[in-house]
Order: C-alpha cells, then structure tokens, then sequence
C-alpha cells in the first residue's frame, strides 16, 4: 500500500520532500545516486529548496540525473523538462556535467529513443536490467490520471516489453510530442514519490488511490515498485476528502 502524507501546501509539501531527497540520498552511502525528475510546475519549490542549506551541500558529485519523460523539443525550449531543471535547479548547484543524463529532445524520436536507452543501459546491471533500479522517481499526477508520459488509453505491448517509448498527447490543450519511461522501469525503483497539488487533482488522486482498478483510464495505477516504497505527498487541495 501506499504511504500518503497530506500537507497544508506546495511549500510545506516541498520542504518534507527535500528532506526525503537528502535521507535516501544520504542512507546511499558512497555509491552513485540515481534520481529520474518530473516536468510541470509542482517539482519547482523542490528544486528550490534543494539550492538552499543544509541541502545544497548534499554529496552533489555523486547524484545522476534523469527524467521519466521529456518533450521532444531543443533543451531551451521553454517546454524543455530538462531545461526547466537547468533552471531552477543544476545551474545552482556543482553537478558534474555528466551526471545530467537528459532526454536528447532535439533529435527524432527513433534517434532519441536509441541515445536515452543507451543512456539507461550504460547505468543498469544493478538489478539484472537493461536499466538501473533508480533510487528514486518523483512522479506527477495529470488531472487526466496521466503519470510522466503514460496518458489515458489502451496498453500498447511497447510498454510491458521496452523501457522507454514515444507518446503523443494533448493534454490541457498542449499537443506535444514525447518520450517516457515505461512502467518497467518505474516498478523497479526503490523509492516512488508523488508529488500533487491543486483542486483540479482531486478527482484523480481519489481514482487512482481509492477507485477501481483500471489502469488503462487511470495510468497512475500502472504504477507500484516491485520492492520499493511508494509515497504520494498531496496538499490538501489535491486530497479532497482524503
């Protein structure tokens, strides 16, 4: 079962991810840490609060970066994931380049598909995967039911087989074409946390958490590590009733 934790808000919400951030990263010891981030406006007050002290003197030199998904635009695209992270986040901070581990947006999507699998592979073998058992994925929730790049509709084999794939959506009127990571990749992390805010969650959240059991509407559901913590941090807007 999930571990949920309502907040009064985005602030209060952020600071007790920030200090989960810094715990998981600190019971990892001196090996590498792997972190797949999350596009949309909720990361940002993380971000920010993992600038500031005691945080930003967290072991940065061994942090990885990746995303669970990413638009396929140039990374200064204003809705570039990765930029948004740039931003907010890696130009305050001393990470190695080449600890960021982006989603090549700007190339087509077979090509980008090929580099970001790549990518995922040269960090795997930890668990007998292709890929690495992240250490940690911070997950937002669609009003949709939508996770990363995971949107409403049917099951496609791509995603039961392969651990990354393309997905085009429109979603709050935004067409975009994207890359995710699959729910492979997702059910192996050690530790999942959502993060959701907003009225306009609440349906969804209750769905995913407390409805039936219908992961093709609600793609959140596809979503429960395999032997690893999944947390859902909610304000109370996003709670509703909860």
């Amino acid at each position: 079962m999930p571990n949920v934790r309502v907040f009064a808000n985005l602030e209060e919400l952020s600071a007790a991810a920030a200090d989960l951030f810094a715990q998981l990263v600190n019971a990892s010891q001196d090996t590498p840490f792997l972190v797949a981030l999350s596009g949309g406006s909720t990361p940002l007050a993380l971000f920010e609060w993992l600038t500031r002290p005691p945080y930003a003197s967290l072991p940065w030199k061994r942090i990885h970066f990746f995303w669970g998904d990413e638009r396929l635009v140039p990374p200064d695209d204003p809705g570039s994931n990765f930029g948004q992270a740039k931003v907010h986040l890696f130009d305050h901070l001393p990470i190695p380049p080449a600890n960021i581990h982006r989603v090549k947006g700007e190339l087509p999507s077979g090509l980008a598909i090929v580099d970001y699998v790549d990518q995922l592979n040269q960090m795997g073998g930890d668990c007998g995967r292709a890929w690495p058992c992240f250490d940690l994925c911070i997950m937002g929730l669609g009003s949709d039911g939508h996770t990363a790049s995971l949107f409403p509709g049917p099951i496609t084999p791509i995603e039961k087989t392969q651990p990354v794939m393309a997905a085009t959506a429109v979603y709050e009127d935004r067409p975009a074409q994207r890359l995710t990571l699959t729910p492979l990749v997702f059910n192996d992390a050690r530790h999942v946390l959502y993060l959701v805010v907003g009225e306009k969650k609440a349906e969804a959240v209750t769905a995913v958490l407390h409805g039936p059991t219908d992961p093709e509407k609600w793609p959140a559901q596809r979503i429960h590590p395999h032997n690893g913590q999944l947390d859902w941090f909610l304000d109370q807007a996003a709670a509703g009733g909860q």
